[in-house]
């Protein structure tokens, strides 16, 4: 763990506990269910999948604010 990496978690861990559940779901929402979907090359072609999806039609695409909304 680099040094930033243990300030930070040592700041966060001296959080009320409201404030470190918070933290932890929000890290763990940001880690796919599936760790094998980080093979990069299947990431790059669903970015890309995707891509090519929106410049077809861009009404496809969701906002932001909707995204986290659903999270």
């Amino acid at each position: 763990m680099s040094d930033q990496t243990q300030s930070i978690l040592e700041t966060a861990l001296s959080l009320p506990e409201n404030e470190r559940l918070a933290i932890a779901e929000t890290l763990l929402q940001s880690v796919p269910d599936d760790i094998e979907a980080l093979d990069d090359a299947a990431f790059a072609a669903e970015l890309d999948r995707r891509w090519n999806e929106f410049q077809r039609d861009p009404s496809v695409a969701v906002p932001w604010s909707e995204v986290r909304r659903q999270g």
